[in-house]
Protein backbone atom coordinates (compact mmCIF):
# COMPACT_ATOMS: atom_id res chain seq x y z
CA UNK A 1 0.00 0.00 0.00
CA UNK A 2 0.83 3.60 -0.26
CA UNK A 3 2.13 5.73 2.57
CA UNK A 4 2.55 8.38 1.69
CA UNK A 5 -0.10 10.97 1.23
CA UNK A 6 -0.96 12.50 -2.20
CA UNK A 7 -0.82 16.06 -3.15
CA UNK A 8 -3.23 17.75 -5.24
CA UNK A 9 -2.95 21.20 -7.00
CA UNK A 10 -5.61 23.66 -6.90
CA UNK A 11 -5.46 25.75 -9.83
CA UNK A 12 -7.44 28.26 -7.96
CA UNK A 13 -4.88 28.87 -6.03
CA UNK A 14 -1.94 31.78 -7.01
CA UNK A 15 1.25 32.03 -5.15
CA UNK A 16 1.90 34.75 -2.89
CA UNK A 17 4.94 35.75 -1.75
CA UNK A 18 4.75 34.41 1.61
CA UNK A 19 4.75 30.85 -0.51
CA UNK A 20 7.98 31.48 -2.44
CA UNK A 21 10.09 34.38 -1.04
CA UNK A 22 12.24 34.07 -4.01
CA UNK A 23 10.02 34.73 -6.73
CA UNK A 24 8.66 37.69 -5.41
CA UNK A 25 11.74 39.54 -5.00
CA UNK A 26 12.50 38.71 -8.38
CA UNK A 27 9.02 39.92 -9.56
CA UNK A 28 9.53 43.00 -7.13
CA UNK A 29 12.51 44.14 -8.78
CA UNK A 30 11.92 43.81 -12.12
CA UNK A 31 8.31 45.96 -11.55
CA UNK A 32 9.34 48.51 -9.53
CA UNK A 33 11.91 49.83 -11.42
CA UNK A 34 11.13 51.71 -14.10
CA UNK A 35 14.55 53.35 -15.19
CA UNK A 36 15.75 49.65 -16.07
CA UNK A 37 16.98 49.21 -19.52
CA UNK A 38 17.21 46.19 -21.50
CA UNK A 39 20.59 45.52 -23.51
CA UNK A 40 20.75 45.22 -27.15
CA UNK A 41 20.77 42.10 -28.50
CA UNK A 42 23.99 41.10 -31.03
CA UNK A 43 22.13 41.23 -34.08
CA UNK A 44 21.09 44.79 -33.17
CA UNK A 45 24.40 45.89 -32.84
CA UNK A 46 25.79 44.31 -35.67
CA UNK A 47 23.29 45.72 -37.80
CA UNK A 48 23.98 49.81 -36.42
CA UNK A 49 27.74 48.31 -37.31
CA UNK A 50 27.11 47.77 -41.06
CA UNK A 51 25.61 51.13 -41.29
CA UNK A 52 28.41 52.89 -40.39
CA UNK A 53 31.20 51.45 -42.15
CA UNK A 54 30.14 51.86 -46.28
CA UNK A 55 30.14 48.45 -47.80
CA UNK A 56 31.81 47.74 -51.28
CA UNK A 57 29.23 48.50 -53.37
CA UNK A 58 28.83 51.62 -51.61
CA UNK A 59 32.72 52.92 -52.28
CA UNK A 60 32.20 51.57 -55.82
CA UNK A 61 29.66 53.79 -56.86
CA UNK A 62 31.33 56.77 -55.22
CA UNK A 63 32.30 59.14 -57.96
CA UNK A 64 31.05 56.89 -60.71
CA UNK A 65 29.07 60.46 -62.06
CA UNK A 66 32.37 62.73 -61.63
CA UNK A 67 34.25 59.68 -63.60
CA UNK A 68 31.85 59.71 -66.39
CA UNK A 69 31.95 63.09 -66.80
CA UNK A 70 35.56 63.68 -66.72
CA UNK A 71 36.09 60.79 -69.14
CA UNK A 72 33.22 62.72 -71.57
CA UNK A 73 35.31 66.19 -71.02
CA UNK A 74 38.64 64.50 -72.36
CA UNK A 75 36.99 62.44 -74.97
CA UNK A 76 35.38 65.68 -76.28
CA UNK A 77 39.12 67.23 -76.18
CA UNK A 78 40.50 64.63 -78.40
CA UNK A 79 37.29 65.44 -80.67
CA UNK A 80 37.91 69.04 -80.91
CA UNK A 81 41.69 68.17 -81.95
CA UNK A 82 41.21 65.39 -84.39
CA UNK A 83 38.29 67.06 -86.08
CA UNK A 84 33.94 65.46 -85.54
CA UNK A 85 31.97 63.91 -88.23
CA UNK A 86 29.53 66.48 -87.91
CA UNK A 87 32.33 68.94 -88.93
CA UNK A 88 33.00 67.23 -92.01
CA UNK A 89 29.65 67.05 -92.95
CA UNK A 90 29.04 71.25 -92.55
CA UNK A 91 32.10 71.59 -94.34
CA UNK A 92 31.41 69.68 -97.61
CA UNK A 93 27.58 71.21 -97.55
CA UNK A 94 29.93 74.56 -97.09
CA UNK A 95 31.75 73.55 -100.28
CA UNK A 96 28.80 72.16 -102.29
CA UNK A 97 26.71 75.88 -101.76
CA UNK A 98 30.00 77.48 -103.18
CA UNK A 99 30.09 75.34 -105.91
CA UNK A 100 26.21 75.65 -106.71
CA UNK A 101 26.77 79.61 -105.86
CA UNK A 102 30.16 80.11 -107.98
CA UNK A 103 28.50 78.01 -110.97
CA UNK A 104 27.61 80.74 -112.96
CA UNK A 105 31.33 82.24 -113.67
CA UNK A 106 32.77 84.12 -110.77
CA UNK A 107 36.23 85.57 -110.39
CA UNK A 108 39.17 82.88 -108.88
CA UNK A 109 39.10 85.07 -105.64
CA UNK A 110 35.41 84.43 -105.07
CA UNK A 111 35.62 81.12 -105.75
CA UNK A 112 38.03 80.41 -103.41
CA UNK A 113 36.16 82.23 -100.75
CA UNK A 114 32.98 80.27 -101.45
CA UNK A 115 34.47 76.86 -102.08
CA UNK A 116 37.01 76.62 -99.56
CA UNK A 117 37.29 79.11 -97.18
CA UNK A 118 33.97 78.76 -95.89
CA UNK A 119 34.61 75.36 -95.60
CA UNK A 120 37.39 75.53 -93.30
CA UNK A 121 35.59 78.21 -91.30
CA UNK A 122 32.69 76.04 -90.73
CA UNK A 123 35.21 73.16 -89.80
CA UNK A 124 36.63 75.56 -87.50
CA UNK A 125 33.71 77.01 -85.54
CA UNK A 126 32.59 72.94 -85.21
CA UNK A 127 35.96 71.76 -83.64
CA UNK A 128 35.63 75.23 -81.27
CA UNK A 129 32.37 74.02 -80.33
CA UNK A 130 33.36 70.41 -79.25
CA UNK A 131 36.77 72.31 -77.52
CA UNK A 132 34.34 74.95 -75.86
CA UNK A 133 32.12 71.96 -74.47
CA UNK A 134 35.77 69.92 -73.26
CA UNK A 135 36.58 72.44 -71.85
CA UNK A 136 33.11 73.57 -69.96
CA UNK A 137 32.69 69.66 -68.95
CA UNK A 138 36.04 69.47 -67.77
CA UNK A 139 35.99 72.56 -65.06
CA UNK A 140 33.20 71.75 -64.06
CA UNK A 141 34.34 67.95 -63.16
CA UNK A 142 36.96 70.46 -61.19
CA UNK A 143 35.38 72.69 -59.13
CA UNK A 144 32.17 70.39 -58.36
CA UNK A 145 33.29 69.72 -55.19
CA UNK A 146 33.82 73.26 -54.17
CA UNK A 147 30.12 74.05 -54.43
CA UNK A 148 27.14 72.35 -53.21
CA UNK A 149 27.10 69.51 -50.01
CA UNK A 150 30.62 68.25 -48.90
CA UNK A 151 31.22 64.62 -49.89
CA UNK A 152 31.65 62.00 -46.83
CA UNK A 153 34.84 60.86 -48.96
CA UNK A 154 37.45 62.93 -51.21
CA UNK A 155 37.47 62.88 -54.86
CA UNK A 156 39.41 59.83 -55.94
CA UNK A 157 42.29 61.30 -57.61
CA UNK A 158 41.69 59.82 -61.44
CA UNK A 159 38.81 61.64 -61.53
CA UNK A 160 40.70 65.06 -60.88
CA UNK A 161 43.78 63.94 -63.47
CA UNK A 162 41.29 62.98 -66.29
CA UNK A 163 39.19 65.96 -65.84
CA UNK A 164 42.57 67.95 -66.15
CA UNK A 165 42.98 66.46 -69.29
CA UNK A 166 39.65 67.20 -70.64
CA UNK A 167 39.98 71.11 -69.86
CA UNK A 168 43.50 71.28 -71.68
CA UNK A 169 42.80 69.37 -74.58
CA UNK A 170 39.44 71.96 -74.69
CA UNK A 171 42.39 74.81 -74.32
CA UNK A 172 44.31 73.66 -76.87
CA UNK A 173 41.07 72.78 -79.17
CA UNK A 174 39.81 76.37 -78.53
CA UNK A 175 43.11 78.22 -79.16
CA UNK A 176 43.69 76.08 -82.76
CA UNK A 177 39.62 76.54 -83.97
CA UNK A 178 40.29 80.40 -83.26
CA UNK A 179 43.78 80.05 -85.34
CA UNK A 180 41.77 77.96 -87.71
CA UNK A 181 39.00 80.49 -88.05
CA UNK A 182 41.25 83.96 -87.89
CA UNK A 183 43.64 82.11 -90.86
CA UNK A 184 46.59 82.71 -88.20
CA UNK A 185 48.54 79.19 -88.70
CA UNK A 186 47.71 79.02 -92.65
CA UNK A 187 46.42 81.89 -95.09
CA UNK A 188 43.69 81.51 -97.76
CA UNK A 189 45.14 81.23 -101.45
CA UNK A 190 45.63 83.66 -103.82
CA UNK A 191 44.34 83.87 -107.29
CA UNK A 192 47.58 84.65 -109.54
CA UNK A 193 46.64 87.87 -112.12
CA UNK A 194 46.20 86.20 -115.47
CA UNK A 195 49.15 87.12 -117.88
CA UNK A 196 48.74 89.63 -120.72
Amino acid sequence: MNTTPSRTTDLTKTDTPTDDPEKSATDTAVTEDPTATVAPSEATAEAEDDDLEPGPFTEARHGVGAGATAVVSAGLGIVALTGAWSGRVAAERETLMGQIQTAGGSSAAQQISEIYADAWHTTALVNGLFAVLALLVGVFVVVRPVFGTPATTPQPAWIRAVALAGVALGTLGVLISVGMYFDLFLALPVAGTPAG
